[in-house]
């Protein structure tokens, strides 16, 4: 039960971390500042977190753990994997432009050591496009797809499903989509995916 608790209130921390984060920038935010807002006393931030980088890990974590579970239950069921593959390419779309994944995004981008921006790809696309990956090689197996002559098939389905999108929503140029866009934005990438991957033969 004390583990329980300890974690709902890293959770309504971290909550205001993103917050901060969004107002102030990863710069701008500092340890005593999140104290304050989430109202919790200094020491206890440095006890759970060590610093203002392993506050962003932890944020990482938990953002995955939850992108994670939803494209697992998007992936599970008895349809065939293009099917089901529909069904995930609006969630993972629309988690990858959402407030959280672009307030992380532009953080790293911040940072000129590079530091945040490889606790990002450790906690998010390494993470996520195994499970792509597995479900478009069921796909494959079924004969439902065939690799494409150039790139991997996972790196192909991720460049026409998110594009330069998430870029331009973290340098400002794109505001966030509704649900609705997401959902014809994802239909378009599948559209444009299945039809490379259907007539493309696979790679000598």
């Amino acid at each position: 039960m004390r583990e329980e608790k300890r974690q709902a209130r890293m959770t309504e921390i971290e909550t205001e971390a993103y917050a901060l984060f969004d107002a102030l920038g990863f710069e701008g935010t500092s340890m005593l500042a999140l104290a304050k807002r989430a109202k919790a006393s200094n020491e206890t931030l440095y006890r759970w977190y060590g610093d203002k980088h392993g506050l962003f890990e932890s944020m990482v974590r938990a953002n995955a753990a939850q992108v994670r579970a939803q494209l697992t239950q998007a992936a599970e069921g008895q349809a065939d994997p293009l099917t089901r593959l529909a069904k995930l390419a609006p969630v993972l779309l629309g988690m990858l432009l959402g407030p959280r994944a672009i307030a992380l995004n532009r953080a790293a981008a911040t940072d000129p050591t590079g530091a945040l921006g490889q606790l990002l790809a450790k906690g998010g696309r390494e993470d996520v496009l195994p499970l792509i990956r597995a479900l478009l090689s069921q796909a494959i197996s079924e004969g439902q797809l065939k690799p494409p002559q150039n790139g991997d098939i996972g790196g192909v389905f991720m460049h026409l499903l998110v594009g330069d999108q998430q870029i331009r929503r973290v340098i400002g140029t794109m505001a966030a989509p509704t649900e609705d866009e997401v959902a014809e934005k994802a239909k378009v990438a599948l559209a444009q995916f299945t039809a490379l991957c259907t007539s493309a033969a696979p790679a000598p």
